[in-house]
């Protein structure tokens, strides 16, 4: 099976796509196209997977570049090919020949380009990340490399959708905690519990921060078991582990 790649016009000519699980070598519970070093595939499948992801960039599989995700706002600066995953969520460059590749399984891929600089980024953002700033620390590094943020665009991914996003209301009282204009990404769910909009808080913070055109793909991971792996999903399955979705931008 090919491999199923969404792109999004906003990000114009550059290199990019979020990739599905179709077209993959994984089996069992992960079937499809999992990259997620991280879980317990077998590894055999993973880096034949990441391997075809590499191709499908038109970059050497070393010039796939990740980072070892740990829901922060830190942001690592890619200078060239490299097996090295710095703690970080966030990756920037001005260097053709790499892809930034970012992992995720419910949390929001986000995929930004100044087109006329010739900077990119890439930023893994949950609710945590997106809180703490990954994705304005995304866009201040870009403007390091000699982007303009009111000349980039940013696209976010698959993601959880506000449907599928219930939460508790310690954490809706979290948020509100934190900034009272928060209770516009909450509805009202069942029995006393809320339903959360990560896309609209991703696309609220790019917003905010000036970013000239930003938007969500639209698709959500948890409600399309056949196009992508969902965190959650897997958790109210009772399944013991779960593929990683890989969404990359390259120069």
């Amino acid at each position: 099976m090919t491999l199923e790649i969404l792109t999004s016009d906003l990000l114009g000519s550059v290199h990019h796509g979020f990739f599905t699980r179709r077209g993959g070598a994984s089996s069992g519970i992960f079937e499809g196209l999992n990259c997620g070093t991280g879980s317990s595939d077998q590894s055999e499948a993973v880096m034949l997977n990441r391997a075809r992801v590499a191709e499908a960039m038109q970059v050497a599989p070393n010039a796939l570049v990740g980072v070892h995700q740990i829901h922060s706002p830190d942001v690592a600066v890619i200078t060239g090919p490299t097996e090295e995953r710095p703690r970080a969520d966030a990756m920037v460059t001005n260097r053709p020949g790499v892809a930034l590749g970012i992992l995720t399984a419910d949390c929001q891929p986000v995929l930004f380009a100044d087109l006329e600089a010739g900077v990119i980024g890439a930023a893994h953002a949950g609710w945590r990340g997106a809180l703490d700033g990954v994705l304005e620390a995304t866009l201040q590094a870009m403007e390091d490399l000699g982007a303009d943020r009111a000349k980039t665009r940013a696209v976010i991914g698959p993601s959880i959708s506000q449907r599928a996003y219930e939460v508790g209301p310690e954490f809706y009282e979290d948020f509100l905690q934190q900034n009272p204009d928060h209770a516009r990404f909450f509805t009202t769910g069942k029995e006393g519990r809320y339903q959360f909009d990560l896309p609209g808080l991703g696309l609220h913070r790019l917003r905010q921060a000036g970013i000239a055109q930003a938007e969500w793909t639209g698709h959500c991971t948890y409600a399309d078991a056949d196009l992508f792996y969902s965190y959650r999903r897997t958790t109210h399955a009772g399944e013991a582990d779960y593929g990683r979705l890989i969404s990359c931008i390259a120069l």
